[in-house]
């Protein structure tokens, strides 16, 4: 089972936890980003009707992984991480992207390396996010960062 995909299928909160589920493990963060029935832009609120992703996949999958060795670095405590990302057409409430972490205790950094994951994916994996309304659509581009020296502390 891989621990990081770009997929077509949905995604499951309980699926991506099943693939960092360890026996030395007895924390197990999880994360899913959701798609919101409402966007903010620059003009205000903007009811959104659905979202598109795109993604050159073998390329992101590999910044998934680099961003599971980077949280690995950082927490040594971690044991395993999962990322999973959807492409395609996404509904409204429908998760676009999951996460887990598996730490041996609730305080090694499960939760921090969640928040890690989803930040560095934003800012370095090659996917792509379509906003669809009802009187157009417009591709957004999502901050980016330098890659970081992932032997520094934050």
């Amino acid at each position: 089972m891989k621990r990081f995909e770009i997929t077509e299928a949905p995604l499951s909160l309980d699926d991506v936890a099943a693939r960092v589920q360890r026996p030395d493990c007895g924390a197990i963060a999880t994360f899913a980003g959701v798609v919101r029935g409402e966007t903010t832009t620059d003009t205000g609120p903007r009811a959104t009707d659905f979202l598109n992703y795109e993604a050159y996949a073998g390329m992101a999958e590999l910044k998934l992984a680099q961003i599971g060795d980077e949280i690995q670095q950082r927490w040594p405590k971690v044991a395993a991480v999962s990322i999973l990302h959807r492409i395609g057409r996404i509904e409204i409430g429908e998760p676009s992207v999951v996460i887990a972490v598996a730490t041996p205790h609730r305080g090694d950094g499960c939760f921090e390396a969640c928040q890690y994951a989803i930040e560095r994916l934003k800012a370095i994996a090659p996917i792509w996010k379509e906003e669809n309304w009802a009187d157009g659509q417009v591709w957004v581009e999502g901050p980016r960062q330098p890659e970081l020296d992932v032997h520094t502390e934050s």
